[in-house]
């Protein structure tokens, strides 16, 4: 992985997600191949906040289909990031 941007994709936005950060913990789109320590130094590095944990979970893709056409979503990387007491992610906490 080269910067921080390429191993965090997006945040998930839903309501799931909103719920985790009362707790501190924050949910992103990771890129498929990216390891937990990756993650979590990207976290540091994009927001200038300690991370305490990192949970990960391959998300597969839904299957869908349109007529008779059947297609799969692609399947991608989720991960929690636990940061430490008392700090928050700020770009995160106006999207509520």
């Amino acid at each position: 992985m080269k910067t921080a941007y390429d191993v965090i994709l997006a945040p998930v936005l839903s309501e799931k997600a909103y719920a985790g950060f009362a707790e501190g913990k924050y949910t992103f789109w990771v890129h498929p191949k990216a390891t937990k320590t990756e993650i979590k130094n990207a976290v540091e590095a994009a927001f200038k906040v300690k991370v305490v944990g990192v949970n990960t979970m391959n998300v597969r893709g839904k299957k869908k289909r349109l007529g008779r056409y059947l297609g799969k979503r692609p399947d991608r990387k989720k991960a929690i990031v636990q940061v430490a007491p008392g700090q928050k992610i700020e770009a995160l906490e106006g999207l509520i």
